[in-house]
């Protein structure tokens, strides 16, 4: 399997001497890894993994490997992947888990082979400096806020000593800064090969880097912008590479349904008419209309809010249509996006930026004129029916979505076209086994899956607790009742522990009443509440204390890895079954139906069961971890649908006493 490989790594120096090409002799217990890397543990189940993914790598398959955590996933993947002799993408669910690969996993492997592979890392173009906008932001010297105005000197310090301009590495000045959005370019302000500052471009050095590569870390979003918008520097990369590996793939159905869709909102047009008035002021100063039309879509976008209202939700573009005044305030809107776009039009010579403006606002009334088609012709007749437009209205604006009903065929189409090898990877793509539900949301049902089983001993290392006398988990009272029923195993945990809720609604329930409980009865753990703060400051403060109490909700299901004693219970509060308000969760329902499928069996049990599993996989994350996991809805045992659920989290030791949870933290060693 490994001759041509082997053949093209000689060609270039390599030493293989001490890199066989047989799997076992890498990941062996007497192997490369082990003899290299003090902390590698030999594991059959990665062992096995990695083979399968060098097989679908050599005949260029499909692959679907679900691992287990402990399993090792990142190195079954990268070392036949380095071995390949191939050029590989490998993209990853988060810009953290891309600078981890690059900076850490990457270089480890690399080494421990000796082999010569050229890596790269390449972000979205919104995570580099842009000396253009740069420049611009110190002209106008007009700031949100001091903080920003401090800011600025050490991001224009860092651009002239950087030689990547990556804002990940400049510590100084936070990620969510507002000055950010100041100093990059996005896909529609970006001048490309018009920009005086072209040749500099940190953006357009990653992309060079990114073809020249051997390996290329990038992650879903840029993976998917480039597949729709063909922009994000991979256009000509993709076609060039050989393996295709999606790690932390069960986020891709909604990655691609994001992309694949088409979105009009608040911010990009607010930041148009900004954009275009600022420019018409610099460029076309004697040109009064261009102004006075950019302030006419701030007014129509100012009456559009007054129309949606300020009540968090989402509606059906059919249900919304209704209410009185909207349908006239979009045509406002509408007419006003079409007065800016003609003066951009009489004005896009004199400046770059007024040209591209003008580009911008045709391509949004392009979005919003496809959005409005929906309201004049009935959706359930025509192809349109494939397709669900709504409204999105949160805290911070709104959003005119669209999406499609399915992206299997859309999906399917990209990776059938290609005569390369895909490899989708998680700890959750299947229920027991079956990958059924994720193969029809991709398409990918001829691929080959394979599945492989954490290391990790459950029955000896964890506890799965449900609680008795718990009320329906939909009452008014099931919340107070789920504080109830951690309180006595927060106490035998000393703290140490995580509370995860399905709803925001919930979670600010809990933390009014967990508060109250806690001062009630003498408990002195810390408690940190998503919200107050950001996800990895409360993670940094979780981790330091030791015993404190974390309360969170969807962005701490996934993503998160405390190992240790700092995290010995996770609580979750009932199963999390999507919300039946979402448009598009209940047009995908209503198409199952009418297709003859079951909604509740095909749909909403196996989504639930998934997430499940990804909340349930924080609690233990090492061989040495010890910890309980409280699941706080009586639906698991009375529901026929319950034992399908079970089948998907870990196979811990069952238990509904409390007496066997404060037995099992009582017997643990006195230093945890």
């Amino acid at each position: 399997m490994y001759g041509a490989r082997r053949a093209l790594f000689l060609e270039r120096g390599a030493d293989l001497s001490a890199a066989d090409p047989d799997l076992h002799a890498i990941f062996g217990p007497e192997g490369v890894l082990a003899r290299d890397l003090s902390a590698y543990r030999f594991r059959p189940q990665q062992l096995a993994m990695a083979e399968a993914i060098a097989l679908a790598i050599e005949t260029r398959g499909q692959l679907l490997a679900e691992a287990g955590t402990g399993t090792g996933k990142t190195f079954a993947y990268l070392v036949p992947a380095l071995l390949s002799g191939g050029k590989v993408i490998v993209s990853t669910g988060t810009k953290t888990l891309q600078d981890q690969l690059f900076q850490r996993d990457l270089p480890l492997i690399r080494d421990a082979l000796k082999v010569p592979v050229s890596v790269a890392l390449l972000k979205g173009r919104g995570n580099y400096v842009c000396h253009h906008h740069l420049e611009r932001a110190s002209a106008q010297g007009t700031f949100a806020s001091r903080a920003d105005a401090a800011y600025l000197p050490r991001i224009a310090s860092f651009a002239r000593t950087s030689t990547t301009g990556d804002k990940s590495e400049l510590a100084d000045v936070p990620e969510n800064a507002g000055i950010w959005a100041d100093v990059t370019s996005t896909r529609e302000n970006c001048l490309g090969s018009d920009c005086a500052d072209y040749d500099r471009c940190f953006v357009m050095n990653a992309r060079k880097q990114a073809l020249a590569a051997d390996v290329v870390v990038i992650n879903h979003h840029l993976f998917f912008a480039d597949v729709m918008l063909k922009d994000e520097g991979l256009t000509e990369l993709l076609p060039t590479c050989n393996t295709v590996i999606l790690d932390e793939a069960h986020q891709l159905p909604d990655t691609a349904t994001l992309f694949f869709g088409e979105e009009i909102s608040a911010g990009s047009l607010g930041e148009l008419a900004r954009d275009a008035e600022t420019e018409g002021l610099r460029s076309a100063r004697d040109y009064a209309p261009l102004p006075d039309a950019a302030q006419m879509l701030v007014q129509a976008l100012r009456r559009f809010r007054l129309s949606v209202g300020n009540v968090p939700g989402k509606w059906l573009q059919s249900v919304v249509a209704k209410r009185p005044g909207f349908t006239d305030a979009l045509d406002t809107l509408g007419d006003a996006l079409s007065g800016l776009a003609r003066e951009l039009g009489h004005q896009a010579e004199r400046s770059d930026e007024l040209a591209q403006c003008a580009t911008r606002a045709a391509d949004s009334i392009a979005r919003l004129t496809r959005w409005r088609e929906g309201l004049r012709r009935p959706q359930e007749t025509s192809e349109e029916s494939e397709w669900i437009r709504w409204l999105d209205v949160t805290m911070h604006g709104w959003q005119l979505r669209a999406s499609p009903l399915s992206v299997a065929e859309i999906f399917s189409k990209q990776v059938t076209d290609d005569a390369r090898a895909w490899i989708f990877t998680s700890a959750t793509l299947a229920i027991g086994g079956d990958f059924a539900l994720y193969q029809r949301e991709l398409g990918l049902g001829g691929a080959t899956t394979g599945y492989w089983e954490s290391p990790f001993d459950y029955a000896q290392q964890g506890l799965l607790y449900l609680p008795r006398d718990l009320p329906p988990p939909n009452s008014i009272e099931h919340t107070e009742a789920v504080v109830a029923a951690a309180l006595p195993v927060l106490k035998a945990s000393g703290g140490r522990a995580f509370l995860l809720f399905t709803t925001l609604r919930a979670l600010a329930r809990a933390r009014e009443s967990l508060a109250a409980a806690m001062e009630r009865e003498g408990m002195r753990f810390p408690l940190l509440v998503q919200g107050e703060g950001s996800r990895s400051e409360l993670l940094t403060r979780f981790r330091r204390l030791g015993n404190a109490v974390l309360l969170g909700s969807q962005s701490f299901w996934e993503g998160v890895d405390v190992q240790g004693e700092a995290l010995s219970v996770v609580i979750i509060d009932k199963l999390p079954f999507a919300p039946p308000d979402d448009p598009l969760f209940a047009a995908r329902l209503e198409h199952i139906a009418r297709e003859g499928g079951n909604p509740f069996m095909d749909y909403q049990l196996p989504q639930a069961a998934i997430s499940l599993k990804q909340g349930a996989g924080r609690l233990i994350r090492s061989e040495t971890d010890r910890g309980v996991l409280m699941i706080c809805d009586r639906r698991l045992v009375e529901k026929p649908y319950g034992r399908r659920i079970w089948q998907a989290l870990p196979p811990m030791r069952r238990t509904r006493e409390l007496a066997d949870v404060e037995e099992f933290f009582a017997a643990l060693p006195a230093e945890v």
